[in-house]
Order: structure tokens, then C-alpha cells, then sequence
């Protein structure tokens, strides 16, 4: 699918605030006989999120340029079931839904304290099992394209000045030709796409379970294992003790790999472009992309990049 352009890209990237998401969170839950009162919003990025006051998690993405995303995650899900592998669980209604132009889907809540979140050494672990797994050719997992969304970003970002968009453009037309140039040493096979601990939840039994099924694809393991290390290196997110449990855990340490500061910058550059989706109506959030902006064209420090 060819990815917007102008007007139709700023409202796609701009629109999907607490009052809209709220809105067609009512509707999706009526058409498959949930009841969305008391439900809260647990945060805006990529989806926005609400926990029902039954245990369920809705996830709704921002348009339904995500359909394929939203299918392949109901899909990944059904899929790790059947390996009794770790994930969070999608729900048997029919889904995704379409409502406002929007995809929705809906998940079993894996804990009750949506702040429960695992640590370095259980993402490795989950890491190291989901690494060995071999999706059946009916899944249809597409190859990792880091890019795939950053350009959109880009162009919906219309609050940022002409200069700044032509910056992170030019920073991908870059950083594009670097990741193509990489030596992976790792075999390529499914990847989780977007692993963290903040993608990691306890249940209420205290082990831990994988979430965000989106981001799934194959692709070279190490994009898997740059954000830890990411986070520690740049960000001090993680104590060195913490990035030894992980990279120990694994098995491999990917900091100690010729291409891992490619990987490194671009996902920098991509936790840049994913923030901006929020900056036309949280001052907050403008305020740290534009640091961020910073830092990337003076290559200063990244200790004071606030996590979102």
C-alpha cells in the first residue's frame, strides 16, 4: 500500500487523541457486545490502549493503514498459542474491526497491574525461545523494512518546520543506505520487531509474557537485541549489570558487533519519528522530540532523553 502524502498524511498522524480514541472505543466495543464503561486509557503512541473493567485490552491503531499489522498480530498470537509460547492471547471475536477508519483489536489482559513489567534477564530468556521457533509458511510473516512507517511520520509531523522534516528525512535516506550495507552475524528468523522490557508484563502468577505482537516479521536477530543494548549504552535506562544478565542470557553480546552502532542510530532515529505522532497536541511531547532533534544533529548526549 503507498504510503500517504500531504494533507491526508498530517490528519492521519495527528488525530488520534484521548476524545477521538474514546469515541470509537465505545463503538468497538458495543459491535462485539463489550461494555467499554470505566475503561481506561493506558497510553497513546503507536495504538491507543484501554483496559476494560473485564480483562481486556483494546488496542486501537491509528488508521486502518494498519489493517495488514492488526491481521498478522491476531494471527502471531494464535500462532504462539499453539507452541505454548509466553504471549499475550488476542480474544475469539472476529477481529480486527474496522470502526472510524481505524483498526481494533481486542486481548486478554495479562495482568492487573499494567505496570508489572519484566527485566532484562526474562526478555532474553523469552528472546531465546522465540528465536528458536519456525513459523509455519501460512503465517506469512513479511521481512523487516525498519522504514516502513518512518516516512508517514515524517510527513504527518506538520508541526515541525520544513527544515526539521527535511532533516529526518535526509538522517533516513542515510541511516537507509547504512542498514543495507550490514554483515548480520546472527541467522535471520522471526523477530519480535520492537524488544523491550517495556514489552514484557508479568501475569498475576509473576511470569513473564511477550505483548505487542505488531512488529513481527523475519528479519536478523540482532534488531531484536539493539534496543537493550541501546538503552543502556546511550540512554542508562539499564545498569551494566542489568545489560550483562541480558546479553549473557542470549548469548550474544550485540554492542560487541561491527554493525551494532547502524542498528543503534536508526533505532534512535526511529524513537524520534514515533514521538512526533504525539507532538501537534502534547506540547510535552513537541518539546522532547524537538530535543531529540538536537542531539541528533550535534551528536550530544542522549542522557536526557525523557522515556516515553
Amino acid at each position: 500500500m503507498t504510503a500517504p502524502s500531504g494533507p491526508q498524511a498530517e490528519d492521519e498522524g495527528r488525530d488520534l487523541t484521548a476524545a477521538s480514541a474514546q469515541s470509537t472505543l465505545v463503538k468497538a466495543c458495543r459491535g462485539v457486545g463489550l461494555d467499554p464503561t470505566g475503561a481506561r486509557l493506558l497510553r497513546i503512541g503507536e495504538h491507543a490502549m484501554f483496559r476494560l473493567v473485564a480483562p481486556v485490552v483494546v488496542r486501537i491503531a491509528r488508521t486502518s493503514l494498519y489493517e495488514a499489522d492488526a491481521r498478522k498480530e491476531v494471527s502471531v498470537a494464535g500462532w504462539l498459542e499453539s507452541q505454548g509460547y509466553p504471549a499475550v492471547r488476542a480474544l475469539t471475536t472476529a477481529q480486527p474491526q474496522v470502526v472510524d477508519e481505524r483498526m481494533v483489536t481486542f486481548w486478554a489482559a495479562v495482568s492487573d497491574d499494567e505496570n508489572a513489567y519484566g527485566n532484562t534477564a526474562e526478555l532474553a530468556a523469552l528472546l531465546v525461545r522465540l528465536h528458536a521457533l519456525t513459523p509455519p509458511p501460512d503465517l506469512q510473516l513479511p521481512a523487516l523494512h525498519p522504514f516502513a512507517r518512518s516516512s508517514r511520520r515524517i510527513e504527518a509531523a506538520g508541526w515541525l518546520s520544513p527544515a526539521e522534516q527535511a532533516f529526518l528525512g535526509g538522517v533516513e535516506a542515510e541511516l537507509t543506505s547504512m542498514y543495507e550495507q550490514l554483515q548480520f552475524e546472527l541467522p535471520p528468523g522471526v523477530i519480535h520487531g520492537d524488544a523491550s522490557v517495556g514489552n514484557v508484563i508479568r501475569d498475576d502468577a509473576g511470569s513473564p509474557v511477550l505483548i505487542d505482537l505488531d512488529g513481527f516479521s523475519v528479519g536478523p536477530r540482532e534488531w531484536d537485541l539493539v534496543l537493550t543494548a541501546l538503552y543502556y549504552d546511550r540512554f542508562g535506562w539499564h545498569t551494566a549489570a542489568e545489560y550483562e544478565d541480558f546479553s549473557r542470557i542470549y548469548g550474544f553480546d550485540v554492542m560487541a558487533w561491527s554493525g551494532y552502532p547502524v542498528l543503534r542510530d536508526i533505532r534512535e532515529f526511529l524513537m524520534v519519528t514515533w514521538l512526533s505522532q504525539k507532538g501537534a497536541g502534547d506540547p510535552e511531547a513537541a518539546l522532547e522530540v524537538r530535543k531529540r532533534i538536537e542531539s541528533l544533529q550535534s551528536g550530544g548526549s542522549r542522557k536526557d532523553w525523557v522515556p516515553y
